[in-house]
């Protein structure tokens, strides 16, 4: 099973990931269950829609390496990232406000999967990055173009090409991150902004995110093509596969 859950309660919709096994890497499993809570969601009366990871360790860890593995060609590599970007321009034009609440850190796919989010709220000591270059690679569902209208096309190039990883302080310097929050109290904040955002007259918030969303698109499906096919190349590589090798090696006891 994917580890996906949803609720919706009082306006306010939120949709987990919890794999603990996997740090909450999202596998295929978990993106038919991710697509299906979105259904869920979407045709309920709800304002809001929070996602957030299971514990408090991580967000979402990224993809689940252990069965992209079986991705070799640049054709397979093609679907794969096209399948991962849909679900989150989906979640990127989601007809509700989307807020992360980055419960834990969110690296590779799991920023993907918060910068899909029209807001960023995050525990204090998490970590947040596009590392994927570590693994050779590059954003594979569309968080390349959305890091560049979030924080700039040059800081956005910077943060990809080097794959650096920022504390929540430093995300919020860069805009990455909206809202930066005392462990202690994460829960009740991310909450309690959901709920200010739900307490209005009814379809409110989706007029409101449709207005928004019509004035800066986050969803660029003529760039699919493209985008996905510079990611495969990079996937079927021998410098990737030798990268996730010495990752693997240095994971073993």
């Amino acid at each position: 099973m994917g580890g996906v859950s949803t609720e919706i309660d009082a306006g306010i919709a939120v949709i987990t990931i919890d794999r603990p096994e996997v740090r909450n890497a999202i596998g295929f499993a978990t993106v038919d269950e991710l697509s299906a809570a979105l259904d869920r969601v979407q045709e309920s009366d709800a304002a809001v829609l929070v996602v957030r990871g299971g514990g408090d360790r991580a967000f979402v860890s990224g993809g689940d390496l252990k069965e992209l593995s079986a991705i070799r060609t640049h054709e397979e590599a093609v679907a794969m990232a096209a399948r991962g970007r849909r679900l989150l321009d989906r979640v990127a034009g989601f007809p509700l406000p989307v807020i992360a609440a980055s419960n834990g850190h969110a690296l590779g796919g799991g920023a993907e999967v918060a910068i899909a989010a029209d807001v960023r709220i995050a525990a204090e000591d998490i970590k947040i990055g596009f590392n994927q270059v570590s693994l050779g690679i590059m954003p594979a569902w569309g968080g390349a173009e959305r890091l560049a209208q979030v924080i700039g096309r040059g800081r956005a190039l910077v943060a990809i090409a080097t794959g650096e990883v920022y504390d929540a302080e430093a995300a919020h310097r860069l805009g990455l991150v909206d809202f930066v929050v005392p462990r202690a109290s994460f829960d009740k904040e991310w909450r309690t902004l959901a709920e200010r955002m739900a307490a209005t007259a009814p379809g409110t918030s989706r007029a409101v995110k449709s207005v928004i969303a019509a004035a800066a698109p986050t969803v660029h499906s003529h760039l699919e093509a493209d985008a996905t096919d510079a990611f495969a190349g990079l996937w079927a590589a021998g410098a990737h596969w030798a990268a996730v090798e010495a990752l693997e090696q240095r994971r073993r006891p």
